[in-house]
C-alpha cells in the first residue's frame, strides 16, 4: 500500500509562506520549498544557482543576525493555467544594524511539483540608491524613515 502524496501548496501561497518564513528568521523552514537547482537572480547582479548557495546567502539575510530582511507585498499573482509562475510586487527593506533601506521590487518565481525553482528580482539601482540615502539620513533625522506598513514578518505564515 502506498502512502498518499501530501497536498502541494497553491504556488501563490507557497511563494507567501516562503516570503515570510524568510521575513521571520526561520530560513531552514523557507529553504524546504526550494528546489536542489534553484536559480536566483537579481537581474543585474551575479545569479547564485543550487540550494546550497542559495541557503548561505538565505541565511545572511534571515539568520537574525547584523543583517535582515523584510517586505511588504504590494501585490502578488499566479497564472490561471496553473503553470506555476507567480508575480509579486513588493516593497523590500533590508537592514543592516540600525541602517534600514526600502525600495521596490518586483519578482518572477516559478513553483513546480511543490518546489520554488526560480526566483527572478527585477529593481532600479537608482531607488536602490536613494532607499540607501534615505536609511543612512533616517539615522541621523528618524522622521525619514519610511517604515513598511504592511510587513509580511508579522504575518502568521504557516
Amino acid at each position: 500500500m502506498t502512502s498518499p502524496k501530501p497536498e502541494l501548496l497553491a504556488p501563490e501561497r507557497l511563494v507567501t509562506d516562503f516570503f515570510a518564513a524568510l521575513a521571520q528568521g526561520r530560513v531552514e523552514q523557507a529553504l524546504a520549498v526550494v528546489d536542489d537547482d534553484i536559480l536566483y537572480t537579481n537581474v543585474g547582479l551575479p545569479s547564485v544557482r543550487g540550494k546550497q548557495l542559495f541557503g548561505t546567502v538565505m541565511g545572511a539575510l534571515g539568520g537574525g543576525g547584523i543583517v535582515g530582511f523584510d517586505l511588504e507585498m504590494r501585490a502578488i499573482s499566479a497564472d490561471a493555467d496553473g503553470d506555476g509562475v507567480v508575480l509579486t510586487e513588493r516593497i523590500d527593506e533590508l537592514r543592516v544594524g540600525p541602517l534600514r533601506m526600502t525600495f521596490w521590487v518586483c519578482g518572477r518565481h516559478e513553483v513546480r511539483d511543490g518546489r520554488l525553482t526560480v526566483w527572478r528580482d527585477y529593481f532600479d539601482f537608482v531607488a536602490v540608491t536613494r532607499g540607501f540615502a534615505r536609511g543612512v539620513l533616517a539615522l541621523a533625522i528618524p522622521a525619514l524613515r519610511r517604515p513598511l506598513r504592511n510587513p509580511i514578518s508579522a504575518s502568521a505564515g504557516s
